[in-house]
């Protein structure tokens, strides 16, 4: 949580609001030509993204297992999930 709380003060940050968040990140993921179905966002509770620098992160109640069906790949989200698009 501490990576996040670096970024907060100078980003947009959506949280409380499930379909807000939701709405943001896919809006995000558009943006910037990544596929819509990259993250499968169920109860995000906080959506942060820093222009400046790229860094994103997601805030959600648990942790997700997803398989992407065509590639075949099984992969698991954190509750917290950040990185630097």
């Amino acid at each position: 949580m501490q990576m996040i709380e670096n970024y907060k003060a100078e980003a947009e940050v959506y949280h409380g609001d499930l379909a807000l968040c939701k709405k943001k990140s896919m809006q995000l993921l558009q943006e910037l030509g990544l596929p819509k179905g990259l993250l499968p966002l169920e109860d995000v509770e906080e959506f942060g993204y820093h222009r400046a620098s790229g860094f994103m992160w997601l805030v959600q109640k648990k942790k997700i297992e997803h398989t992407f069906k065509k590639i075949k790949q099984h992969v698991s989200y954190a509750t917290e999930v950040y990185t630097s698009v």
